[in-house]
C-alpha cells in the first residue's frame, strides 16, 4: 500500500493534469462561434494543447517547457556542448537552468527504454559540424537539425560497415572451417565450396546433413566429401540432427 505522502503526491499531480486539461477546454469553448467549436483542425489542435498541458503537469520535470523538452530530445544524441546547449534553452520561456538541470535531464532521456547514449565514434564528427556551423552564424535549432541529418547517415554508415565486418567474419569462419574439414581436422558444420549440404567431423569421423524434399533433415555417415554415404538417421531439424551426432559421433561402433 502507498504511503500517505505518496498519494498526497499523487492526488496532487493528478489534480494538475485535471485542471490544464479543464483550462485548455475551458478556453475553447468560450468561442461564440459553433462552426470554429467543430471545425476538425481546431479540435486537433486542442487536441495537442490539452496532450502537451497534461504531459508537462503530470511532469517531475516542472522547469521543462514542451519548447525546451522538443530541443533538448532533438539535440540528446548530438553532442552539442552542455554549455551551449543550456544557454539555448534558457534563452527560452521557463525558469532559469542549471548545469545540472540540463546534465541530469540528458541522462533521463538516454535511460529511457526506446533511447540510447551518444555514440562515441560519432562525437568527433558532430563536434566539427557543429563548430563549423557555429562560426558560420548558424542559430542553435538549425544547427541541431543538421547534426540530426548528419547521425542519420553516419549511423547508417557505421550499419553498413558492421554489416560488412561480420560478412566478412562469418565468410572468414567459413574458409576456416573448410579448411579443417578438408585437412581432417574436427569442425563444425560447413557448406564445401557452396553446398547446400553441410560437413562436419566429429571424433576424427566425417558427416554430411541435408533437407530432403519433405523439408526433413538427413544425417549420412560419409568416408569423402563426393561419397554417398550411408543414413544415420532423418531428423525433423538441424538442431535435432546435430543434437544425436554428439551421441553417434563418439560411439565404439559406427555405421561405416
Amino acid at each position: 500500500m502507498d504511503s500517505p505522502g505518496k498519494q498526497i503526491h499523487g492526488g496532487a499531480m493528478e489534480s494538475d493534469r485535471l485542471w490544464a486539461a479543464a483550462s485548455r477546454l475551458a478556453d475553447y469553448v468560450k468561442s461564440p462561434s459553433l462552426r470554429h467549436i467543430r471545425d476538425p483542425q481546431n479540435i486537433q489542435k486542442l487536441a495537442r494543447e490539452i496532450l502537451q498541458a497534461v504531459d508537462q503537469a503530470g511532469s517531475v520535470w516542472s522547469k521543462w517547457t514542451a519548447a525546451r523538452e522538443d530541443i533538448v530530445k532533438a539535440a540528446a544524441n548530438c553532442w552539442v556542448p552542455p554549455e551551449d546547449l543550456r544557454a539555448f534553452l534558457n534563452s527560452l520561456p521557463g525558469p532559469a537552468l542549471t548545469a545540472t538541470d540540463v546534465a541530469q535531464r540528458l541522462r533521463a532521456i538516454w535511460e529511457e527504454p526506446w533511447t540510447s547514449y551518444p555514440k562515441e565514434e560519432l562525437q568527433a564528427g558532430c563536434r566539427a559540424l557543429y563548430d563549423a556551423e557555429k562560426a558560420a552564424g548558424t542559430e542553435m535549432r538549425a544547427i541541431i537539425g543538421a547534426l540530426e541529418e548528419f547521425l542519420e547517415v553516419e549511423e547508417e554508415r557505421l550499419r553498413q560497415e558492421q554489416n560488412e565486418a561480420y560478412q566478412q567474419f562469418r565468410e572468414q569462419d567459413r574458409i576456416r572451417r573448410q579448411q579443417r574439414f578438408l585437412s581432417g581436422a574436427d569442425c563444425g558444420w560447413t557448406p564445401i565450396d557452396g553446398s547446400k549440404e553441410l560437413f562436419c567431423r566429429r571424433n576424427g569421423r566425417a558427416f554430411r546433413v541435408g533437407q530432403a524434399k519433405d523439408k526433413r533433415w538427413k544425417l549420412y555417415r560419409i568416408a569423402a566429401v563426393d561419397d554417398a554415404g550411408e543414413l544415420l538417421g532423418t531428423y525433423a531439424g538441424r538442431r535435432e540432427a546435430s543434437k544425436a551426432l554428439e551421441q553417434i559421433a563418439y560411439q565404439a561402433e559406427i555405421l561405416r
